[in-house]
């Protein structure tokens, strides 16, 4: 399992939206390219149950193991802001709930959303859960050496 952040996709322009503002990912926001890099790397390397992916993941996914109620009170007071952009939603904006937008006909509409100018195309993070052993002994080592200087001092 590959345990996602908000993704810039095109999904955000045709979501069934009942918010005052138009649709978005909740900040931060990674691109596609970002999430691929991840689910891809899963399915080659089986052996581990789940990935991360995203800085915003890891720390969700942490305070919901250590401080649930702290969790739900922040996302209560932030949720309902954070899904939506300061632009108005139109009324009678195209939705996809009970079928498709793009007609019977169909059409790609890519992987990217309307967000490129506020997606990472990077995440560290990502990059450490699928290279969690060299990211383990670079930690040893920089504790080892931070141990050495504080024994020599």
């Amino acid at each position: 399992m590959v345990q996602l952040p908000a993704v810039n996709t095109p999904q955000f322009d045709w979501v069934l939206n009942k918010l005052p503002g138009k649709a978005q990912p909740v900040p931060p926001i990674y691109q596609p390219e970002v999430i691929a890099r991840s689910v891809v790397y899963a399915a080659d390397h089986p052996e581990r149950r789940e990935y991360w992916c995203g800085e915003t993941t890891a720390l969700t996914l942490i305070a919901n193991a250590v401080v649930p109620a702290l969790l739900d009170r922040y996302l209560a007071r932030t949720g309902f802001s954070s899904q939506q952009t300061d632009e108005p939603n139109p009324p009678g904006a195209p939705e996809n709930l009970w079928k498709p937008v793009d007609g019977p006909d169909g059409h790609d509409h890519g992987a990217h959303g309307r967000f490129d100018d506020r997606s990472h195309e990077r995440s560290p993070q990502a990059w450490l859960s699928r290279h969690h052993g060299v990211a383990a002994a670079l930690t040893g080592a920089a504790l080892g050496a931070l141990g050495f200087a504080l024994r020599r001092t």
